[in-house]
């Protein structure tokens, strides 16, 4: 995610969640009533799919991939009344996907470095690592003392990985890497190389960009980074793609994923909600399944500035045009995915200030840890925007096809940040599991105290001087930091 977290988007249709077409008599021998082609999720009540299966033929449906490690289907067809039809024995729920794409909340990279700089000291270190603020505050060079991260697998669920890039070319773990759109597998190398968005290549770099005397470095040079491609051309992230990508996940042997993203246009899940209770049982258990394959999942917290604790009201979802915005109370039956999933280590943002960021989302029982993802506005209040406050990492223009480096900001930097240092100690300690490596992360934190009473960095921002308010809570662990900011240090120690 990043710095505006609700943009204008292009509208998609909204598919006819299970809803019969009204006021056609019954002719004999008619054509079946034909809709669009619509993609949806059908869950099995256990892991067989078999049963499934034959009701999803039987609805006028096709089956595009089978997961039977969890009991989910991703099925299409333009049978209007599928998710009625398709009910009965062998299926627990079922559910349209069309409309519950949410965009990548990507922003734009705020600025790109001259090229002629790349280069400036050769061999005698990363070029650019003067300007990478962020490494420092966790301590990555000391870290790298230890481990770079050989031996781990990074995989990064976003809209693909450059592998041209000079800071990533060698960092690609490229039989792991793979296409989740449409939630079919496709592991040709255009197909998880990036198209329309440079979002995954400049978390990848954060993670794992090479010491090669080239451009910047990541937390975990060492480390491999896994492109899966859960990202469309349009921008959106179906949910399909996603449980898609923490499925291969589990099953390529990956050590730990990046999510910096919200699945579903709504920010927020309901599970109270029919329209989307089926999306949060299926995302739910494939993050189950990638956990029981060894994996750590990490995810940005958001950029909106919410308090996820707490129940507040969501007056900006659902952000893709499916359906008319709608101002909706958020309880406990409401979170974001896949942040708020049991077992993902949820990540706050922070600038050079070691403070939260102005845009992050947080909460305490929520947020796990914080770690850097860029401030640009706190040296004015808000007033302008000093670009070398965001984080730089490496780009690649979509347009001209060329890789750079650039700056961005928002709790999807935070994440990698916090990814990599998971992969410095996981090869430190090879021997973690997901559950004692999260445990690890937050343990080794560098505790962060709440700022006493409102806290809002950017009092006059365009905006307002209310628009970023934000009241911590907790103590040593708290809602704004959570253990801490991650220390690459002393996590591999």
């Amino acid at each position: 995610m990043s710095l505006s977290h609700f943009r204008p988007l292009a509208a998609v249709t909204a598919a006819v969640l299970g809803i019969s077409v009204a006021g056609i008599a019954s002719v004999a021998n008619a054509a079946p009533a034909q809709g669009p082609e619509t993609t949806y999720l059908v869950l099995a009540p256990g892991n067989s799919t078999a049963q499934a299966m034959k009701r999803v033929a039987a609805a006028g449906g096709s089956v595009a991939a089978d997961y039977r490690q969890i009991g989910v289907i991703v099925a299409h067809s333009t049978n209007p009344s599928f998710v009625k039809d398709v009910a009965g024995p062998g299926v627990a729920s079922a559910a349209a996907t069309t409309g519950l794409g949410s965009v990548l909340d990507e922003g734009t990279t705020l600025e790109t470095v001259d090229s002629a700089e790349v280069t400036a000291n050769g061999a005698t270190g990363e070029p650019l690592y003067g300007q990478q603020w962020d490494m420092p505050q966790i301590h990555v060079a000391e870290a790298h003392g230890v481990t770079t991260g050989s031996g781990v697998v990074v995989g990064v669920l976003d809209s693909g990985i450059s592998s041209s890039h000079p800071d990533l070319a060698t960092q690609i773990a490229k039989d792991k890497s793979v296409s989740c759109i449409g939630g079919v597998q496709d592991t040709s190398e255009a197909a998880w190389n990036p198209t329309t968005s440079d979002h995954g290549t400049h978390v990848a770099g954060t993670i794992a960009a090479a010491i090669n005397g080239v451009g910047v470095t990541g937390v975990a040079p060492g480390a491999k980074v896994a492109s899966v491609k859960v990202v469309n051309d349009d921008g959106f992230i179906y949910p399909e793609a996603a449980l898609c990508g923490f499925l291969w996940a589990g099953d390529q042997g990956m050590d730990v994923t990046n999510n910096s993203y919200f699945i579903d246009p709504w920010e927020f899940n309901c599970r109270n909600d029919e329209r989307q209770r089926p999306v949060w049982q299926a995302i739910q258990r494939a993050i189950r399944y990638s956990q029981s394959k060894g994996v750590l999942n990490v995810a940005s917290a958001g950029n909106s500035n919410v308090d996820l604790q707490h129940k507040f009201i969501d007056s900006g979802s659902p952000n893709d045009g499916s359906y008319p915005v709608e101002d909706r109370t958020i309880t406990g039956a409401c979170v974001d995915l896949p942040a708020e999933a049991p077992g993902v280590v949820t990540v706050s943002a922070t600038g050079p200030t070691v403070q939260k960021s102005y845009y992050s989302s947080y909460g305490q029982g929520v947020v796990e840890v914080a770690a850097p993802g860029g401030d640009t506005r706190f040296r004015t209040q808000g007033v302008s925007s000093t670009i070398t406050d965001a984080i730089l990492s490496t780009t690649f223009n979509t347009t001209t096809k060329t890789n750079g480096w650039g700056y961005k900001q928002g709790t999807s930097m935070a994440g990698p940040h916090a990814a990599g240092v998971a992969a410095l100690a996981l090869s430190a300690n090879p021997k973690l599991s997901p559950g004692a490596l999260a445990s690890l992360l937050q343990r080794t934190a560098e505790p962060l105290a709440c700022p006493a009473g409102v806290y809002n960095p950017v009092p006059n921002i365009a905006s307002g001087p209310h628009a970023y308010d934000a009241t911590c809570s907790g103590g040593q662990r708290n809602g704004f930091y959570g253990a801490g900011e991650v220390d690459a240090l002393a996590a591999v120690q």
